[in-house]
């Protein structure tokens, strides 16, 4: 079985250009696959590979202090679901092109974890009796394969198109509890950044995303599969692949 893991951490990185380096020579030395993206403002990890190998590569990033906190999302697969490896520098894990839309001199927006997620979602409001609204930062295509049941999801390909696409929703969304989301959290810990800055305070973050709901909830209150960016398409809520075919080169 190839273990499946994806990561990121927002994390100030003054050495981008070299470690970008280093991550690419210790990553072949192990057969990975996948892709990693190193920039100033932290790194964002999915790979594939034998257990071992990918373990030891794990240990080695955390060896680094600033690294040593990453929370690490596993799932298996019968086959790599990637091609070849990639490891990029870029200037953002993702483009939201906002200032302080970036957890690191700050602290990051208010989260909520899955399983208080799933109760929220049970009795149909949060602890306090308002209303709950789950807003999906993902693109048209990544709904297209699943997303919490009732959630308000946007029309938008690009996810600096987000603020837009929402701005006509915002006044509704006032007197509710409003629960952000995206695949693994990374779209989440930006965009609660920024809308909580520009006014909206009842905005939380599920923290770890949809896969993380997934790994600690199962599928209670989503409908379908959660996209993700390789060879499997998109994971059920037991995060298993909508492909598994051996995509080798």
């Amino acid at each position: 079985m190839i273990l499946n893991i994806a990561a990121y951490l927002f994390v100030a990185l003054d050495d981008a250009d070299a470690l970008s380096i280093r991550v690419l020579e210790k990553a072949e030395a192990a057969a990975l696959r996948g892709s990693v993206l190193v920039t100033p403002e932290g790194i964002n990890l999915f790979l594939a590979g034998d257990e071992a190998p990918l373990r030891g590569f794990l240990d080695w990033l955390r060896d680094d202090q600033r690294f040593a906190g990453i929370t690490i999302k596993e799932s298996w697969s019968e086959a790599l679901p990637f091609v070849r490896l990639k490891v990029k520098r870029k200037d953002e894990i993702i483009a939201f092109r906002r200032e302080a839309a970036v957890p690191l001199d700050r602290e990051r927006a208010p989260v909520v974890d899955p399983r208080t997620l799933a109760r929220w979602i049970e009795q149909g409001h949060d602890d306090a009796g308002k209303p709950l609204v789950l807003l999906d930062t993902r693109n048209r295509e990544e709904v297209g394969f699943g997303s919490f049941t009732g959630a308000l999801t946007l029309p938008i390909d690009n996810f600096t198109e987000l603020p837009a696409a929402l701005a006509p929703h915002r006044e509704t969304l006032r007197d509710a509890t409003v629960v952000s989301f995206c695949t693994g959290g990374i779209r989440c810990e930006k965009a609660a950044l920024w809308l909580r800055d520009d006014g909206m305070d009842n905005l939380l973050q599920l923290d770890g995303g949809i896969l993380g709901y997934f790994e600690h909830v199962g599928g209670f209150g989503y409908d379908g599969r959660c996209f993700v960016f390789d060879e499997r398409v998109a994971l059920d809520p037991s995060l298993q692949p909508l492909v598994d075919g051996n995509v080798a080169a």
